[in-house]
């Protein structure tokens, strides 16, 4: 993986992370680097579970699937994140 694939998956984790973030109602205390590692690792594990349901995107085009179940999986992890990381006792 060069630097091209290393900055592109930062990216797409900002974006799967920040939607992630989106959809969990209320206030996650958790900062936006944290917030990009779980979008990343959603987007690897989104994307390895869509493959797994063998969903190929033959078509091309956006592949909606994929990135539904990324942001699900996002979500789910900003959740625990943020459960895991209020409870730590930090206060803002």
């Amino acid at each position: 993986m060069g630097i091209t694939g290393i900055i592109s998956a930062i990216i797409i984790g900002l974006i799967i992370g920040a939607l992630g973030r989106l959809v969990v109602p209320g206030r996650q205390p958790i900062p936006i680097w944290l917030t990009i590692i779980i979008g990343i690792i959603a987007a690897f594990i989104g994307a390895a579970i869509a493959n797994a349901l063998g969903y190929a995107n033959a078509n091309g085009g956006i592949p909606w699937i994929a990135i539904i179940i990324q942001v699900i999986i996002a979500a789910i992890g900003v959740s625990i994140a943020a459960g895991a990381y209020a409870r730590r006792g930090i206060t803002r």
